[in-house]
């Protein structure tokens, strides 16, 4: 019987036998790594630099865009790692990290994406207040929020994770380590108190889901009462495409942690979990960049000014 002092490494998930589908992983991983990169550090750029965009949806979009960066650069590059080099190990201390940190770009991102949400909400439906109610106090108020909270709910799932002996060997079924696959491995009931703060965290990211969707309803209604249609369209393009990401990360995330034993498999487990870690990391720059007219000027004043300083 092995317990969690018995190994210093954990065996991750194989994503093929051959060496050909190895590589191909590592070509599919490498490609949404570095749009990911690319998408997430053009954005963070251009807010950062252009004083046009020094407003309160920039400010979050930034904070969402250098968790992105966080998020996908904690579990890409080690998949990549290991269909190159065709290994499965990540260490004990490497593991324990990886699902800090995973856990808390999850709670991170549910939370800005709320933020964003009442961002929108008091834009559209309270403009008249919105200089008083989102100014930069209360911005970075909420931003530290999002991020402090997560960062505390991760260090209790990671210390209770972590703290239950373990008997069930060192294979974890996943291409990242994540609480459910190491709660498999445990052998006694202590793995009960986890699943029981499990449960509560996933309560409040539906809660968090729950308050997007009541924001953007009052702001449906606000924007069908628009006359001009170019503006109700704007509003649609703009609203839509976030109620989107939401909509996929937090149900894919409480599948991924929610779901019966029966739904597990193999191949069922890698679909979510690269739905719920990869996939937004590396889609959202898309999403509020391609509509987005005043980033796309910030995107072409800033390349503009590259090429004047090296001519």
């Amino acid at each position: 019987m092995l317990n969690s002092s018995s190994f210093n490494e954990f065996l991750l998930l194989a994503f093929a036998a051959t060496r050909e589908l190895q590589l191909l992983h590592f070509s599919l991983f490498l490609g949404i790594y570095l749009a990911a990169l690319l998408g997430n550090g053009l954005i963070i750029t251009a807010v950062a630099c252009d004083h046009h965009l020094h407003t309160p949806m920039y400010f979050f979009l930034l904070n969402l865009s250098i968790l992105d960066l966080g998020s996908i650069s904690t579990t890409v590059p080690k998949a990549m790692a290991n269909s190159l080099w065709d290994i499965r190990a990540i260490s004990y201390s490497g593991c324990a990290a990886q699902l800090f940190l995973v856990i808390f770009s999850l709670g991170a991102e549910c939370s800005l994406l709320t933020v964003m949400a009442y961002d929108r909400y008091v834009a559209i439906c309270r403009p008249l207040h919105y200089g008083t109610v989102m100014d930069s106090r209360a911005c970075v108020k909420m931003a530290a929020a999002a991020w402090g909270s997560s960062f505390v709910n991760a260090l209790l799932h990671t210390g209770n994770t972590f703290s239950i002996p373990l008997c069930q060997g060192n294979v974890v079924k996943q291409f990242l380590c994540e609480i459910p696959q190491i709660l498999r491995l445990s052998c006694s009931e202590s793995y009960l108190r986890e699943a029981g703060l499990l449960v509560v965290s996933l309560c409040l990211g539906f809660g968090c889901f729950v308050f997007i969707v009541v924001s953007y309803v009052q702001i449906f209604t606000v924007v069908l009462r628009i006359p001009s249609e170019q503006g109700r369209h704007k509003a649609f393009s703009m609203c839509l495409p976030h109620l989107a990401v939401v909509s996929l990360l937090i149900s894919t995330g409480m599948f991924a942690y929610l779901k019966p034993p029966s739904f597990s498999s193999p191949a069922v487990d890698l679909v979510v979990a690269v739905l719920y870690s990869v996939v937004p990391p590396a889609v959202n720059p898309l999403i509020y960049s391609m509509r987005n007219k005043e980033l796309k000027e910030a995107l072409k004043r800033l390349i503009q000014w590259v090429q004047d300083q090296q001519q």
